[in-house]
This record gives C-alpha cells, structure tokens and sequence, in this order.
C-alpha cells in the first residue's frame, strides 16, 4: 500500500515556500565533509504525498554513493510510538487496561518497588523508569539477545520519581510495553508488529529489525562517539536486534501510510487498524490525566499514548509554525515527522545525521515545510 503521488498544488502547498526546505536540506548534505550525510522529506495531506525527495549520500563515508530513491532509514525512537499502537489494539481488544498495574501482567516488575506503576505511566514517560539500562553499554558490546535487555528492565532498573509525578523519557518504559504484548499474546513482539501492523497495511520495507530487507538499501548513520563498530547503529548485531525503543526500519513512503492512518482516525485505504476514539486518546495530552503532575511539565512537555504533543516556545518544540494540537516523534539517527490536524498535512525528515549533533536543522526544515501550507 503506497498513498499516490500529486503536485504541489493539488495538495495546497506553496511550492516556492517548499523549495526551501528543499534548498536548506540540500545545502546540509553537500560538499566533502557536509553536517548531514544524506536525508529526504517527504510531504502528504489528506492521503496523498508529493514524491519523496532525496540529498546526499547513502552513509557518512566520503566514498558512500549517492543515496538511493529506495533508501531504508534506521527510524530509532520513531519505533515507539509503533509499539505503542500495538498494545493500544490490546486495548481496544479488552486484553490489556492502561490503569491497570504493570504487575498485572509482569509480577516480577514489582521489583525495586516498582509495584504502584501503571500501563499508562509507561505509555507517557511519567514511570520513573530510566531511560537505559546501567549497564546498556556492556549489553550492546556483549552482542546480547533481547532478552537481557527485558530481564534488565523490569528486574534491575530504579524508578527516578514515584510514578506520576515527573516526566522523564524512557526507553525502557517502551520495552516494558513490549513483554507486555508477548506475556497477553504469546507472540515474539517481532513477529506481532509485523502480522498486526505492518502486514495489514502493505509496507514492504517496514521491520522491527532488518531482518528481511535488501542490506543494500539500509542507510548508514553517523554514531555516537561511545558506540562500536561491532554493536553500534550500523553494526549487524544491532539492525538485526530489533529493538522495540528504537530499531524499526521503514522508507518515507512506507510511514507516509502509517501518519495518514492516524490522521485518518484509524483507517487508511479501507484498512482500519485503530478506532477513532484510541486515534483521539493517542494524540491528545494525556499528562491531564495525572493529579501528582506539575502543571508546568504537563503545559509545557505534553505527550499522548506514545505520540509527542507539539510544544511550542521550548526546546523540544517540533515545528515553532504549528499549534499544541499537532503531535509527531523525533528519533536519534536524524529523523523527526509530525502530523498537523488542523491542515490534515504532515510532514516526514529522515537523516542519517546524529540529532544530537545539531537538534535545530531539523526544526529548519520543519518550520520551511509547514510554512508552505495554504
């Protein structure tokens, strides 16, 4: 399943305004040692999208070729809101309450006095929990399986705050999220995103891992100075992992069906994975939900279920152009997309430049974009 490709104009966009988006990505990923090796935006609004655009090199070595139109992009921690629908399915199933306590399901994260955190908390990065492991490093070095990582997470991690009462983001919340989904189905989280979302929907070039896509097509990314070349972003032990906070792989095309399903209400191309009401509670800020919150974080850091509330005035603000009511998620590797109620538009930028590096490039390229809309 592909949304079809139109103009500018049959979309409502100033294709002047658009060009500089174009323009500033372009700039980023030329010359010999350019800050963004190689990236592509793609724009949609109301199931349609321009075609893909692509810059730059398929990797941060200067001898990379050109990026490919084909181009498999390591998503990192656009994964979690992905993980997030697939629970939220549960959900809608009645297999899974979001007030419920995690214990409900994983008796042994009661742990470290974990036992008072809800599902909800873990959907909201209000659990307390850390964002990695301790020992997350020698993990990775360790080329251990997923299930170390499980095991770690709900066995050894300290909460930072009593649940519900700060917000820090945490990966490991997302990975507690997925052995909730295979302790209620028995299913490898591998294997259930692949049969309940990516399946349905026809993507062709979406895993959570890369087992099963062309490697030729995997782009390679600029690392973190403490990772590895045997365990780090580009490594074969960790495209291969899967892991559920941060190692799905997918091409713009591919997720342009995904923001549009959510947009949609659930339901893309006569596919309907969600209904409308969790599509509502998954894009709305649910920190209200919590009396203990500060009001401050819960104005100024709004989340969903797993979806990021636009915040604009702060420094993790996904466009300055668009208003509280739009949501999207960043990831490491370079990546950022939102989707924008108002103006049934979004917006989809993967790089392969550590966002760590330089945050505001991709606000640029946000703010270019969403500035194009009429």
């Amino acid at each position: 399943m592909k949304l079809p490709f139109v103009t500018s104009g049959e979309l409502g966009l100033d294709e002047r305004r658009l060009r500089s988006a174009y323009d500033r990505l372009e700039e980023w990923t030329s010359g010999n040692n350019p800050p963004i090796p190689g990236g592509t935006i793609l724009v949609g609004r109301r199931g349609r999208t321009l075609e893909p655009r692509f810059f730059g090199r398929q990797g941060p070595e200067p001898d990379s070729p050109a990026l490919r139109p084909d181009a498999i992009f390591l998503l990192a921690s656009i994964t979690k809101p992905v993980m997030y629908m697939g629970a939220l399915m549960l959900v809608e199933r009645g297999l899974l309450n979001l007030s419920d306590r995690v214990t409900r399901y994983i008796p042994d994260f009661a742990a470290h006095h974990k036992d008072a955190t809800l599902v909800a908390h873990l959907f909201t990065h209000t659990s307390g929990l850390p964002d990695m492991l301790e020992n997350d490093k020698e993990l990775r070095a360790a080329r251990a399986p997923l299930e170390k990582f499980i095991d770690g997470a709900i066995k050894n991690t300290v909460p930072l705050f009593s649940p519900g009462t700060n917000w820090s983001y945490q990966s490991m919340g997302t990975l507690v999220t997925a052995e909730i989904i295979q302790r209620i189905t028995g299913q490898n989280i591998h294997d259930y995103i692949d049969r309940q979302i990516i399946e349905p929907l026809g993507l062709q070039s979406t895993r959570l891992g890369s087992k099963g896509l062309d490697e030729q097509r995997l782009v390679r990314v600029q690392t973190p100075d403490w990772q590895g070349k045997d365990f780090g972003w580009n490594s074969a032990y960790w495209r291969e992992l899967g892991a559920p906070w941060g190692t799905m792989f997918s091409t713009p095309e591919d997720f342009a069906v995904i923001c549009q399903m959510v947009l949609s209400g659930g339901e893309v191309n006569g596919v309907r994975l969600l209904s409308p009401a969790t599509c509502k509670m998954m894009t709305t800020n649910r920190l209200d939900d919590f009396p203990e919150l500060p009001e401050s974080i819960r104005r100024t850091a709004p989340w969903g279920l797993g979806w990021k509330l636009n915040s604009p005035g702060t420094s993790s603000a996904l466009c300055d152009l668009l208003s509280r009511d739009a949501f999207g998620h960043t990831g490491s590797t370079g990546n950022l997309l939102w989707m924008d109620p108002a103006s049934g538009g979004f917006c989809i930028l993967l790089t392969t430049a550590e966002r760590a590096r330089a945050p505001w490039r991709l606000v640029h390229l946000s703010n270019a974009v969403a500035a194009a809309f009429l």
